[in-house]
């Protein structure tokens, strides 16, 4: 790996993707149990099925989510794909790097006054959370100090 690629690799939480294939699994086992047992009855109709099979999978698609949580540098800026949204960050629009103090998760001060997580480090991580923090932190400082975007 160059210095260049090491310094950019992707920011990932550990323990929540472990946590969201476990609770995932752990829903399509249930699942399967469900239909091989209560789905043979007579008292649960096929639209029964249907959205059993929807409420699933849309729990899964959000344990996907979950699970997917990521922040990726490069030479041009960061991508931070959370929870919900992904979003595309200039280093330029990063102003600082906020971690601890109670914090679920870093945040960033952006440019524009307002500030966003970044869940991809969790202070559940504990010790590699801190460091990861720092080494988005030294990112922000260099691309600031070196005047790219």
């Amino acid at each position: 790996m160059t210095p260049s690629a090491a310094r950019h690799h992707a920011f990932r939480p550990r323990r929540g993707p472990i946590v969201a294939v476990i609770v995932a699994l752990t829903c399509l086992i249930g699942f399967i149990g469900l239909l091989l047992t209560v789905g043979s009855s007579p008292n649960w109709s096929l639209a029964d099925k249907i959205f059993s099979g929807v409420f699933l999978a849309v729990g899964l698609f959000l344990l996907y989510r979950q699970a997917s949580v990521a922040a990726t540098p490069d030479e041009g800026g960061l991508t931070v794909r959370n929870f919900l949204l992904t979003r595309r960050l200039a280093w330029a629009q990063i102003i600082s790097v906020r971690f601890g103090h109670g914090r679920p998760w870093v945040r960033l001060d952006l440019a524009d006054g307002t500030e966003m997580a970044v869940m991809a480090i969790q202070s559940a991580d504990g010790r590699r959370a801190h460091s990861e923090a720092m080494r988005l932190a030294a990112l922000v400082q260099e691309h600031e100090a070196t005047g790219s975007d």
